[in-house]
Protein backbone atom coordinates (compact mmCIF):
# COMPACT_ATOMS: atom_id res chain seq x y z
CA UNK A 1 0.00 0.00 0.00
CA UNK A 2 2.84 2.36 1.04
CA UNK A 3 4.80 1.41 -2.45
CA UNK A 4 1.51 2.54 -4.25
CA UNK A 5 0.84 6.15 -2.43
CA UNK A 6 4.53 7.11 -3.12
CA UNK A 7 4.11 6.09 -7.00
CA UNK A 8 1.15 8.00 -7.23
CA UNK A 9 2.20 10.74 -5.10
CA UNK A 10 5.31 11.31 -7.24
CA UNK A 11 3.17 10.98 -10.56
CA UNK A 12 1.01 13.63 -8.96
CA UNK A 13 4.28 16.57 -8.67
CA UNK A 14 5.73 15.21 -11.94
CA UNK A 15 2.29 16.22 -13.96
CA UNK A 16 1.64 19.02 -11.72
CA UNK A 17 4.94 20.48 -12.35
CA UNK A 18 4.57 19.78 -16.25
CA UNK A 19 1.31 21.32 -16.52
CA UNK A 20 2.19 24.43 -14.03
CA UNK A 21 5.50 25.20 -16.44
CA UNK A 22 3.17 24.51 -19.38
CA UNK A 23 0.91 27.00 -17.94
CA UNK A 24 3.47 29.43 -17.09
CA UNK A 25 5.01 29.24 -20.85
CA UNK A 26 1.53 29.66 -22.42
CA UNK A 27 0.87 32.39 -20.32
CA UNK A 28 1.20 35.06 -22.79
CA UNK A 29 0.70 33.64 -25.74
CA UNK A 30 -3.31 32.29 -26.54
CA UNK A 31 -2.93 29.06 -27.22
CA UNK A 32 -5.82 27.84 -26.06
CA UNK A 33 -8.13 29.32 -28.56
CA UNK A 34 -8.31 26.31 -30.50
CA UNK A 35 -9.39 24.07 -28.20
CA UNK A 36 -12.87 24.50 -29.01
CA UNK A 37 -12.92 25.22 -32.41
CA UNK A 38 -13.26 22.29 -35.16
CA UNK A 39 -12.19 22.76 -38.87
CA UNK A 40 -11.65 20.71 -41.76
CA UNK A 41 -7.99 20.63 -41.47
CA UNK A 42 -5.41 19.70 -38.85
CA UNK A 43 -2.52 22.28 -38.71
CA UNK A 44 0.13 21.32 -36.64
CA UNK A 45 2.09 23.94 -34.83
CA UNK A 46 3.86 25.26 -31.54
CA UNK A 47 0.90 26.23 -29.40
CA UNK A 48 -1.18 23.04 -30.90
CA UNK A 49 2.00 20.58 -29.44
CA UNK A 50 1.45 22.47 -26.38
CA UNK A 51 -1.89 22.18 -25.34
CA UNK A 52 -1.70 18.22 -26.09
CA UNK A 53 1.13 18.43 -23.68
CA UNK A 54 -1.09 20.41 -21.14
CA UNK A 55 -4.41 18.22 -21.58
CA UNK A 56 -1.89 15.00 -21.18
CA UNK A 57 -0.15 16.72 -18.03
CA UNK A 58 -3.75 17.95 -16.38
CA UNK A 59 -5.46 14.20 -17.10
CA UNK A 60 -2.61 12.30 -15.58
CA UNK A 61 -2.53 14.47 -12.83
CA UNK A 62 -6.46 14.93 -11.96
CA UNK A 63 -6.31 10.47 -12.28
CA UNK A 64 -3.73 10.52 -9.77
CA UNK A 65 -5.25 11.92 -7.44
CA UNK A 66 -8.33 10.42 -7.70
CA UNK A 67 -5.64 6.84 -7.54
CA UNK A 68 -3.95 7.68 -4.75
CA UNK A 69 -7.44 8.70 -2.58
CA UNK A 70 -8.68 5.57 -3.90
CA UNK A 71 -5.47 3.68 -2.85
CA UNK A 72 -6.26 4.39 1.12
CA UNK A 73 -8.93 2.02 0.61
CA UNK A 74 -7.70 -1.09 -1.90
CA UNK A 75 -5.97 -2.53 0.71
CA UNK A 76 -9.01 -3.02 2.80
CA UNK A 77 -10.84 -6.43 2.95
CA UNK A 78 -14.43 -6.94 1.39
CA UNK A 79 -16.93 -4.64 -0.38
CA UNK A 80 -14.82 -1.64 0.45
CA UNK A 81 -11.89 -3.05 -1.42
CA UNK A 82 -13.71 -4.37 -4.02
CA UNK A 83 -15.33 -0.92 -4.95
CA UNK A 84 -11.85 0.49 -4.50
CA UNK A 85 -10.02 -1.71 -7.05
CA UNK A 86 -13.32 -1.45 -9.61
CA UNK A 87 -12.89 2.53 -9.03
CA UNK A 88 -9.57 2.67 -9.92
CA UNK A 89 -9.58 0.65 -13.02
CA UNK A 90 -12.98 2.34 -14.52
CA UNK A 91 -10.77 5.94 -13.73
CA UNK A 92 -7.21 4.02 -15.81
CA UNK A 93 -9.65 3.47 -18.45
CA UNK A 94 -11.68 6.60 -18.76
CA UNK A 95 -8.65 8.61 -18.37
CA UNK A 96 -7.28 7.33 -21.20
CA UNK A 97 -10.66 7.62 -23.28
CA UNK A 98 -10.91 11.44 -21.90
CA UNK A 99 -7.21 12.35 -22.94
CA UNK A 100 -7.51 10.67 -26.38
CA UNK A 101 -11.09 12.75 -27.19
CA UNK A 102 -9.32 15.83 -25.62
CA UNK A 103 -6.07 15.51 -27.75
CA UNK A 104 -8.60 14.75 -30.97
CA UNK A 105 -10.25 18.20 -30.27
CA UNK A 106 -7.02 20.12 -29.89
CA UNK A 107 -6.35 18.70 -33.13
CA UNK A 108 -9.50 20.23 -34.72
CA UNK A 109 -11.38 16.79 -34.94
CA UNK A 110 -15.31 16.77 -34.58
CA UNK A 111 -15.42 14.04 -31.80
CA UNK A 112 -19.00 14.67 -31.17
CA UNK A 113 -19.72 13.97 -34.82
CA UNK A 114 -17.98 10.50 -34.91
CA UNK A 115 -19.53 9.32 -32.20
CA UNK A 116 -23.06 10.59 -32.89
CA UNK A 117 -22.34 8.60 -36.27
CA UNK A 118 -20.88 5.44 -35.74
CA UNK A 119 -21.94 5.12 -32.23
CA UNK A 120 -19.56 3.95 -29.07
CA UNK A 121 -20.73 0.17 -29.44
CA UNK A 122 -20.34 -0.13 -32.92
CA UNK A 123 -16.56 1.66 -32.58
CA UNK A 124 -16.09 -1.03 -30.23
CA UNK A 125 -16.79 -3.57 -32.21
CA UNK A 126 -14.95 -1.75 -35.26
CA UNK A 127 -11.84 -2.47 -33.42
CA UNK A 128 -12.17 -5.89 -33.10
CA UNK A 129 -12.84 -5.39 -29.32
CA UNK A 130 -15.94 -7.81 -28.79
CA UNK A 131 -14.20 -9.42 -25.61
CA UNK A 132 -13.31 -6.24 -24.37
CA UNK A 133 -17.23 -5.87 -24.32
CA UNK A 134 -17.50 -9.06 -23.03
CA UNK A 135 -15.74 -8.65 -20.18
CA UNK A 136 -17.02 -5.13 -19.22
CA UNK A 137 -20.51 -6.82 -18.91
CA UNK A 138 -19.46 -9.53 -16.91
CA UNK A 139 -17.54 -7.18 -14.75
CA UNK A 140 -20.23 -5.29 -13.86
CA UNK A 141 -22.41 -8.32 -12.93
CA UNK A 142 -19.46 -9.48 -10.45
CA UNK A 143 -19.82 -5.91 -8.88
CA UNK A 144 -23.55 -5.91 -8.11
CA UNK A 145 -23.87 -9.80 -7.74
CA UNK A 146 -21.37 -9.48 -4.76
CA UNK A 147 -20.47 -13.37 -5.17
CA UNK A 148 -16.99 -12.82 -4.00
CA UNK A 149 -14.76 -9.74 -2.92
CA UNK A 150 -10.40 -8.32 -2.75
CA UNK A 151 -9.52 -10.31 0.27
CA UNK A 152 -11.77 -13.48 -0.47
CA UNK A 153 -10.06 -17.12 -0.62
CA UNK A 154 -11.65 -18.37 -4.03
CA UNK A 155 -10.84 -21.57 -6.32
CA UNK A 156 -11.21 -20.73 -10.24
CA UNK A 157 -10.98 -23.90 -12.85
CA UNK A 158 -7.85 -25.39 -10.09
CA UNK A 159 -6.47 -22.31 -9.19
CA UNK A 160 -6.55 -21.38 -5.63
CA UNK A 161 -5.77 -18.27 -4.42
CA UNK A 162 -6.91 -14.81 -2.76
CA UNK A 163 -8.42 -11.89 -4.83
CA UNK A 164 -6.14 -9.00 -5.03
CA UNK A 165 -8.08 -6.98 -7.23
CA UNK A 166 -11.05 -6.69 -8.69
CA UNK A 167 -11.50 -4.63 -12.51
CA UNK A 168 -13.89 -3.63 -14.93
CA UNK A 169 -12.22 -5.60 -17.15
CA UNK A 170 -9.86 -8.69 -15.32
CA UNK A 171 -9.34 -10.46 -11.71
CA UNK A 172 -6.15 -10.39 -9.99
CA UNK A 173 -5.59 -13.92 -8.11
CA UNK A 174 -2.91 -14.48 -5.87
CA UNK A 175 -1.35 -18.62 -4.83
CA UNK A 176 0.29 -19.15 -1.57
CA UNK A 177 3.69 -19.23 -3.57
CA UNK A 178 2.94 -15.28 -4.63
CA UNK A 179 1.81 -16.20 -7.80
CA UNK A 180 -0.05 -13.72 -9.91
CA UNK A 181 -2.84 -14.64 -11.67
CA UNK A 182 -4.63 -12.59 -14.13
CA UNK A 183 -8.00 -13.82 -15.37
CA UNK A 184 -10.26 -11.89 -17.96
CA UNK A 185 -14.05 -11.75 -16.60
CA UNK A 186 -15.96 -13.19 -19.49
CA UNK A 187 -13.73 -16.41 -18.60
CA UNK A 188 -14.71 -16.70 -15.15
CA UNK A 189 -16.32 -20.02 -14.75
CA UNK A 190 -16.49 -22.58 -11.89
CA UNK A 191 -15.82 -20.22 -9.13
CA UNK A 192 -15.69 -21.56 -5.83
CA UNK A 193 -15.53 -19.27 -2.97
CA UNK A 194 -13.71 -20.69 0.01
CA UNK A 195 -14.44 -17.87 2.42
CA UNK A 196 -17.71 -18.38 3.14
CA UNK A 197 -17.24 -21.40 4.84
CA UNK A 198 -14.76 -23.18 7.45
CA UNK A 199 -11.94 -24.93 6.53
CA UNK A 200 -10.38 -28.02 8.21
CA UNK A 201 -6.37 -28.67 9.01
CA UNK A 202 -5.43 -31.86 9.29
CA UNK A 203 -2.72 -33.65 10.96
CA UNK A 204 -2.26 -37.68 10.39
CA UNK A 205 0.31 -38.75 13.07
CA UNK A 206 1.55 -42.40 13.81
CA UNK A 207 2.09 -44.23 16.72
CA UNK A 208 3.15 -47.36 17.56
CA UNK A 209 1.12 -50.40 17.76
CA UNK A 210 2.42 -51.15 21.08
CA UNK A 211 0.93 -48.01 22.58
CA UNK A 212 -2.23 -48.30 24.36
CA UNK A 213 -4.73 -46.40 22.59
CA UNK A 214 -7.45 -45.75 24.70
CA UNK A 215 -4.80 -44.19 27.55
CA UNK A 216 -3.35 -42.44 24.03
CA UNK A 217 -6.42 -40.52 23.22
CA UNK A 218 -6.80 -39.47 26.94
CA UNK A 219 -3.64 -37.92 26.82
CA UNK A 220 -4.59 -36.41 22.97
CA UNK A 221 -7.73 -34.55 24.96
CA UNK A 222 -5.07 -32.70 27.12
CA UNK A 223 -2.69 -31.90 24.53
CA UNK A 224 -5.17 -30.55 21.98
CA UNK A 225 -6.99 -28.53 25.21
CA UNK A 226 -2.81 -26.63 25.49
CA UNK A 227 -2.19 -26.65 21.43
CA UNK A 228 -5.68 -24.68 21.14
CA UNK A 229 -5.34 -22.05 24.09
CA UNK A 230 -1.82 -21.32 22.56
CA UNK A 231 -2.84 -20.55 19.48
CA UNK A 232 -6.41 -19.18 19.64
CA UNK A 233 -5.90 -16.87 16.58
CA UNK A 234 -4.90 -19.45 14.46
CA UNK A 235 -7.49 -22.67 15.81
CA UNK A 236 -11.22 -20.75 15.75
CA UNK A 237 -12.88 -23.77 16.85
CA UNK A 238 -12.92 -27.56 17.47
CA UNK A 239 -9.28 -28.94 17.96
CA UNK A 240 -9.46 -32.74 18.44
CA UNK A 241 -8.60 -36.11 17.57
CA UNK A 242 -10.77 -37.41 14.30
CA UNK A 243 -9.46 -41.27 15.37
CA UNK A 244 -7.66 -44.13 13.72
CA UNK A 245 -7.26 -43.17 9.95
CA UNK A 246 -5.36 -45.80 8.90
CA UNK A 247 -3.23 -49.21 9.95
CA UNK A 248 -0.11 -48.60 8.06
CA UNK A 249 3.28 -50.65 7.69
CA UNK A 250 5.44 -48.73 10.65
CA UNK A 251 2.28 -47.82 12.70
CA UNK A 252 -1.18 -46.35 13.62
CA UNK A 253 -2.28 -43.61 11.68
CA UNK A 254 -4.01 -41.37 14.35
CA UNK A 255 -6.37 -38.06 12.60
CA UNK A 256 -6.25 -35.06 14.40
CA UNK A 257 -8.53 -31.70 13.24
CA UNK A 258 -8.96 -28.32 13.96
CA UNK A 259 -10.91 -25.28 12.30
CA UNK A 260 -9.31 -22.59 10.56
CA UNK A 261 -9.96 -19.83 7.95
CA UNK A 262 -9.53 -20.68 4.89
CA UNK A 263 -6.53 -18.00 4.91
CA UNK A 264 -4.70 -20.13 7.51
CA UNK A 265 -5.66 -23.44 6.00
CA UNK A 266 -1.95 -24.26 5.01
CA UNK A 267 -0.46 -22.43 8.16
CA UNK A 268 -2.78 -23.98 10.47
CA UNK A 269 -2.03 -27.85 9.55
CA UNK A 270 2.12 -26.65 9.51
CA UNK A 271 1.62 -25.29 13.04
CA UNK A 272 -0.26 -28.31 13.86
CA UNK A 273 2.07 -30.98 13.03
CA UNK A 274 4.60 -28.73 14.84
CA UNK A 275 2.65 -28.63 18.14
CA UNK A 276 1.88 -32.16 17.80
CA UNK A 277 5.78 -33.29 17.71
CA UNK A 278 6.80 -31.35 20.46
CA UNK A 279 3.96 -32.13 22.74
CA UNK A 280 4.41 -35.62 21.50
CA UNK A 281 7.85 -36.09 22.68
CA UNK A 282 7.35 -34.28 26.23
CA UNK A 283 5.27 -36.34 26.68
CA UNK A 284 7.01 -39.45 25.72
CA UNK A 285 5.06 -40.11 22.95
CA UNK A 286 7.06 -42.14 20.20
CA UNK A 287 6.22 -41.78 16.32
CA UNK A 288 7.93 -44.37 14.69
CA UNK A 289 9.59 -44.40 11.44
CA UNK A 290 10.40 -47.49 8.73
CA UNK A 291 12.74 -49.64 10.21
CA UNK A 292 14.66 -52.67 8.22
CA UNK A 293 15.62 -55.55 10.15
CA UNK A 294 17.99 -58.17 8.66
CA UNK A 295 17.93 -61.76 9.23
CA UNK A 296 21.85 -63.57 8.33
CA UNK A 297 21.87 -67.06 7.63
Amino acid sequence: MKKQFFKSLLSIIVSGALFAAITLASKNTDLFESLGEVGPKVTIDGGMVLNVVLALALVVLLSNVLLMVLGLFRSRKGRTGTLATVVSSLIKYLSVLVAFCWILTILGVNVSTIFASVGIFALILGFGAESLAADLVTGVFILFENQYNVGDIVEIDGFRGKVKEIGIRTLSLEDSGGNIKIINNSELKNIVNRSNQRSVAVCDVSVSYEADLEELEGQLVKILKKIKEKHTDIFIDRVEFAGVEALADSGVVLRIIADVTEENIFKGRRLLNKEIKIMFDKEGINIPYPQLDIHNK
